[in-house]
Formats: C-alpha cells, structure tokens, sequence
C-alpha cells in the first residue's frame, strides 16, 4: 500500500527516465490522496504524454472528489472485477506514475515510523497505475485521476519490514524501464504479466512527518482590542 509519495514533477527528470517533456517545471512535494502530480499515458496518436491527476481513482459513479481517499491504491488480484476499478481496466487505461520515492509505516521500532523508500542513485520509480477521465458537477470540467497497482509482498525481503506486523505486506508494481512502453500499449489480457514484486534493490531510511501544529481550539489567544468608533472606513 502506498497513500503519500514524492512524484517525479520536475521537467529534466521526466525527459530523462521517462522521455515525456511537461510544459512547465515544479519542485516535488509529497503527495497525499487527492492532491494532484503527473502520471505518464499514451495519447490517442500513440505518443507517450504527461497529465496532471488526481491520487486516487475517480470511476464515472463517484459525487465527488473525496472518493479518492478510497482508491489511491489497486489490488492487482481485484482490478479487474471491483466497480471503482473494472472500467478502467477494461478499456486498458493504464498509466505509469513517476516517483522519487515512496513512503511506507514501519513498526520495527514499536510505534509507527514513515520510512522513505527509493532505488540506489535516487533514479525514479516508474509505478504501475491505471487512469480515468472524471466530470466534476462543481467546476463543470474533466479531470483526470488515477491508481498505483499492487501486489502481495508478504515473502519480500524488503518490503515485508512495512505495515503492522499482523498486516498483509503489500508492495506497489514497479516496472522495469524496458517495460514502460508494453506495459502502455499490451492487450488488457496481457498485463496482468506486470503485476510481480520488484526485485531490484531498494533503500530506505526513517523520515517521520513533522509534527503537527496546534488546533487553533487548542491554543491560547488573545483577541485584538476593537477600534475606536470613528465612523465607516469603506
């Protein structure tokens, strides 16, 4: 399972590992349920293309853009026939999502601690996902959203070290470069070939998030005197 991670947004390094050119350049920060960060499809012409979407999967059904918060992530073994999922698939809407890193909650210390996870040199992830098109009722527009596949990882030497220890291992689908290109372009019966553990190496090391600040509710104030009464000011 994967619900925060640092998206691939800067132009050079989506041109370099990826060979897609976005139009503008962003610093990465991370990336949370229905926040938005570019994912790679191939465009009707055949070309390989950068979006920008919504984390979290959008099917024509959802009311609205929370529905994400339930869908960031994809079961490979339950894609094909879950209503949130099955469309998407049918139609062999699948995407890549460039990231730098992912983050996963490991227990080994006692309480929970985010590890940050990425490949030797800092190269990017290209992660497995699937995309849909979505028309929001409120801004009367189509976004974009889309889903990181996963898979069991309960025999992974690494990946196993994350989730509660009575949790199911879960890992996202990391594709081989090589890859990319059949991965976008398959027939629908021939992707499920993708969905396998990576077994390259990875690296991690603890980030915790910061801490919290206050609930406004939680902290004292003191209210600013009122001005004096010398008539309308606008």
């Amino acid at each position: 399972m994967c619900s925060n991670y640092v998206p691939v947004s800067r132009r050079d390094r989506l041109l370099t590992f990826f060979g897609v050119e976005r139009d503008r350049d962003q610093d990465p920060v991370d990336t949370w349920p229905v926040n938005v960060a570019p994912f790679i499809r191939l465009a009707p012409d055949g070309a390989r293309v950068v979006e920008d979407g919504l984390f979290g999967l959008l099917p024509s059904f959802a009311t609205e853009v929370g529905y994400g918060r339930r869908t960031y992530n994809a079961r490979s073994e339950t894609v094909a026939r879950l209503p949130s999922y099955r469309d998407a698939w049918a139609k062999g809407q699948r995407c890549i999502i460039p990231a730098e890193a992912i983050y996963e909650p490991n227990w080994e210390s006692g309480p929970c601690v985010r590890w940050a996870i990425h490949q030797e040199g800092f190269v990017p992830f290209g992660i497995a996902g699937l995309y849909t098109t979505w028309f929001d009722q409120k801004t009367k527009t189509w976004v974009f959203s889309f889903s990181m596949l996963t898979v069991n990882a309960d025999d992974h030497p690494f990946m196993k070290r994350f989730h509660k220890p009575e949790d199911e291992k879960r890992m996202v689908v990391i594709l081989h470069p090589s890859d990319y290109a059949e991965w976008l372009s398959c027939p629908v019966t021939e992707a499920p070939k993708f969905f396998k553990q990576w077994q390259g190496p990875l690296l991690g090391e603890p980030l915790p998030l910061p801490p919290r600040a206050p609930k406004a509710s939680s902290v004292r104030t003191t209210r600013p005197p009122k001005p004096p009464e010398t008539g309308q000011l606008f």
